[in-house]
């Protein structure tokens, strides 16, 4: 009695390989700006909850250029903020577009936008 063969094929272990190759590739692009958004979020969020910074909205500029330099982000400088007050809380809004190029004049155009309110 024959078996039939099971396994991979060339083709199929390549088309695989190809897949794979491009997710990777599109993975280390976009990490790096998506961990830079998540460093403004806690920035802001963190600018929100200093009591200094409540004081005025030029307070909290500086209190965010601080983390920005400490941090090392670029996309949102303090400029960039939206600071409003909500009753006694102190209100960090922003939102910016990143250009994240992958191949030739192929790029991926990402829309972040967060605040210091849950």
């Amino acid at each position: 009695m024959k078996r039939k063969q099971a396994g991979v094929s060339l083709s199929g272990l390549l088309t695989w390989a190809v897949v794979l190759a491009v997710l990777a590739l599109l993975a280390m692009k976009v990490i790096p700006s998506v961990i830079e958004y998540f460093q403004i979020v806690a920035a802001v969020k963190a600018v929100s909850n200093d009591p200094a910074a409540k004081t005025s909205v030029a307070e909290a500029r500086k209190a965010f250029e601080r983390r920005q330099t400490i941090d090392d982000f670029t996309s949102v400088t303090s400029q960039d903020l939206d600071i409003t007050k909500d009753g006694g809380d102190l209100v960090v809004s922003f939102s910016y577009e990143k250009r994240v190029p992958l191949v030739a004049n192929v790029s991926l155009l990402i829309y972040f936008e967060g605040s210091s309110q849950k």
